[in-house]
């Protein structure tokens, strides 16, 4: 038997990961910034811009996606530390997209750095 631990292993192995270092740049370029953290923690807050697409219905809801360009639509994803990050990247390089990364650390990482997060009805939060 294998843990979830072992399928985010195995899906860190074959994804892209940027380092939050980065992250800001690869957020800029991305087409599509998704959250894939439950619509609850995404209301306590995330990253400017980004689409709250929880893991469980992402392969249901990313084609319909209005800046869903196809294959070659750049999409960045993040979680809290970023498993099911890891696991929504890996899936959605098996439905056909080739730009896909995700945010090592997941949002976490992102506060940690100081990064700008927003929180419904609160503007920016820059602590």
């Amino acid at each position: 038997m294998k843990t979830a631990h072992d399928l985010v292993s195995a899906a860190k192995n074959q994804i892209t990961e940027v380092a939050v270092a980065e992250a800001q740049d690869a957020c800029d370029q991305a087409d599509i910034v998704i959250d894939v953290r439950e619509p609850a923690e995404y209301a306590a807050g995330h990253i400017a811009g980004a689409i709250s697409i929880p893991r469980g219905v992402l392969e249901f809801k990313v084609n319909d996606l209005p800046a869903n360009k196809g294959a070659d639509t750049n999409l960045l994803v993040y979680c809290k530390t970023s498993g099911r990050a890891a696991l929504a990247a890996q899936s959605l390089e098996a439905l056909g997209y080739k730009q896909v990364v995700s945010i090592a650390g997941g949002f976490e990482a992102w506060v940690e750095a100081g990064k700008p997060t927003v929180r419904p009805h609160e503007g920016v939060d820059f602590g």
